[in-house]
């Protein structure tokens, strides 16, 4: 299931949140990205379309979007954060190291790892993600 503009300000509303023309163009960025965005970049292609939009507005709607399950959270090389679109209630990432795509992936069969670990550490494990990094098959052809 692909997460749509129209599915996302439904799913705002049907929790009580206010469309905002602010937030509004978060999302809109959001769902017609296909890469990983940071909160920098979101800031700045949404406010190409409301330059009134404020960072801490950035913030707060990837902070909602996140706890509404329609963006995950990735991690960047540097140590920093971005965020992706999420269709999938167990999904991971796999990500270009060149044109920075990304798609969601489900099936990371890592019970076995995870209860390795959990005995090696005595850890009750209770999340992970997964992300993989490669090039996409555009990138591959480029030389």
């Amino acid at each position: 299931m692909n997460l749509t503009l129209d599915t996302l300000n439904t799913q705002l509303s049907q929790h009580g949140y206010k469309l905002t023309r602010q937030r509004k163009a978060v999302v809109e960025v959001v769902t017609q990205t296909h890469t990983r965005l940071t909160a920098a970049e979101v800031y700045a292609k949404a406010q190409r379309e409301c330059p009134d939009l404020g960072l801490t507005t950035v913030y707060r709607t990837l902070e909602i979007l996140e706890q509404l399950w329609a963006i995950r959270r990735v991690h960047l090389e540097d140590g920093c954060e971005a965020f992706a679109l999420t269709a999938l209630e167990h999904g991971h990432y796999v990500i270009c190291s060149r044109c920075q795509a990304t798609l969601e992936f489900e099936g990371c069969d890592l019970t076995q790892l995870l209860e390795r670990v959990a005995d090696q550490t005595g850890f009750a494990i209770e999340q992970h993600w997964l992300e993989l990094v490669g090039r996409c098959p555009k990138c591959q052809k480029k030389k």
